[in-house]
């Protein structure tokens, strides 16, 4: 029988995304409990299939108002408490040095706890593992997990990713939080001037920019609602560019390659997990990084980047790709 294991990521997609190789690793020696999000389903059948997924949303996820403790849904918190222990996990993980996830791991009851402490929350650990270094990315966290484990999970730059299939370029204009979007008039300018050196272009949006793409002209829009229609539109591309948020990641592990619109987070930390991916920094900033809360009534850090600067990196980027098909090829436009 295999030693239980419980691994909670209670984020985004793309956080998700980078724990994959540790999750697929972990899911050959044991028996892997994920606690995550809902859209954790869809990406369970695509990428860790024997893993198996407890959906959960805490409130503390929530990007405002998340300790009105009186809102909290008390009743579904300690259902699912009574759930997992009663599970008795023999191993319970974190990759975030986050006291919350922390304490979640002691009440859950695992009799090991492994994760990297913080503000005291070593008190909660059975075993805290000292944190990678500063400029590591984020997947470091993991493998330092799969080390403690001894779980064979390789360095960033030798994860495999299935072969591209080709396909046009993929822009997908939306982010969890609106000081990740680089502006989309801009967006719109970059997709012209990528159509005027005949590379073919789908366009993709959050559903909360559909109308706006709509009356820029864009006749074809592709509105993911889900992490599996996203993942159907990731199958047909070539190439993929847009800004730092879950929809690069899952491009990433299908195996396409990304050109990602950094803002307020360092590429060294999130670029997507693939060998050819490329990032384009922004503008610097005195608080950079910082999150999803700019201190500022605009992310200067991502206006500030012109057209000009992104589509002269894009041009060079899919020029560079073989996987890149649909139209004639790429010529100076008139």
């Amino acid at each position: 029988m295999k030693t239980k294991l419980l691994v909670v990521e209670l984020w985004g997609v793309g956080d998700l995304a980078i724990a994959t190789p540790f999750l697929q690793a972990a899911s050959e020696q044991y028996e892997v409990t994920l606690l995550a999000k809902p859209y954790a389903l869809d990406m369970q059948r695509r990428f860790w299939p024997a893993v198996r997924v407890v959906p959960c949303v805490v409130p503390w996820t929530a990007f405002q108002r998340k300790y009105r403790l009186l809102t909290w849904p008390w009743g579904n918190i300690f259902r699912l408490w009574r759930a997992l222990r009663r599970e008795r996990f023999d191993v319970a993980l974190s990759a975030r040095w986050d006291p919350r996830d922390h304490l979640l791991l002691r009440l859950v009851g695992a009799r090991e706890r492994i994760g990297f402490a913080r503000m005291g929350s070593a008190v909660f650990l059975s075993r805290a593992l000292a944190r990678p270094e500063p400029a590591a990315h984020r997947c470091e966290h993991w493998r330092a997990l799969a080390g403690a484990l001894r779980l064979p999970v390789p360095p960033r730059a030798e994860i495999p990713v299935p072969a591209p299939r080709g396909g046009p370029i993929l822009v997908h204009t939306g982010a969890g939080q609106a000081v990740r979007v680089w502006p989309l008039e801009r967006y719109r300018d970059l997709v012209r001037r990528l159509r005027a050196r005949h590379w073919p272009v789908e366009v993709a949006c959050d559903p909360d920019q559909r109308d706006w793409w709509l009356r820029a002209g864009e006749g074809v829009v592709a509105t993911p609602r889900t992490v599996g229609e996203l993942l159907a539109l990731v199958d047909r591309a070539g190439a993929f560019l847009g800004n730092d948020s879950g929809p690069g990641h899952l491009a990433a592990f299908c195996g396409v390659p990304t050109l990602t619109i950094f803002g307020p987070q360092l590429a060294e930390w999130f670029m997507p997990l693939h060998p050819q991916a490329q990032a384009i920094e922004g503008k610097p900033c005195p608080y950079k990084p910082c999150s999803d809360y700019c201190r500022f009534k605009e992310p200067y850090c991502l206006t500030r980047l012109t057209v000009e600067e992104v589509a002269a990196r894009a041009e060079v980027f899919v020029a560079g790709l073989a996987g890149v098909r649909g139209a004639a090829p790429p010529a100076d436009p008139p």
